[in-house]
């Protein structure tokens, strides 16, 4: 995996497993990598796996069976989705109508570029 430096590595890789989840790669009670397999397949640190996966706890994405593993939660994909949704709405789409209302480009330009 190639990473970004403008953002976090661990949030990068929550995004790589978001990915996963949304195209169903990963499913719902899906066993993840550990901490450490994961960490030698990125060349990463296993604290920032941890850092990961504690992130994705923290959200409900993920759920840890002591002992066992890190697993796939069971309303996974919605709670992806919507993350990705919010985190689209409130960081990426101002800025991309800002540059709209820049170039003088109309919502119905758009809605006829991609229907």
């Amino acid at each position: 995996m190639e990473f970004n430096a403008h953002k976090p590595i661990y949030l990068q890789i929550c995004d790589q497993l978001y990915g996963q989840i949304l195209s169903g790669e990963l499913k719902a009670d899906d066993r993840l990598l550990s901490v450490r397999d994961l960490g030698i397949e990125l060349g990463v640190n296993p604290n920032t796996i941890m850092r990961s996966y504690e992130t994705m706890t923290a959200s409900g994405i993920i759920y840890n069976k002591r002992g066992i593993g890190y697993f796939v939660a069971e309303n996974a994909k919605d709670l992806v989705l919507n993350e990705m949704k919010n985190e689209f709405i409130n960081n990426e789409l101002p800025q991309v109508v800002k540059k709209m209302k820049l170039l003088g480009i109309s919502m119905d330009e758009i809605n006829n570029l991609y229907k």
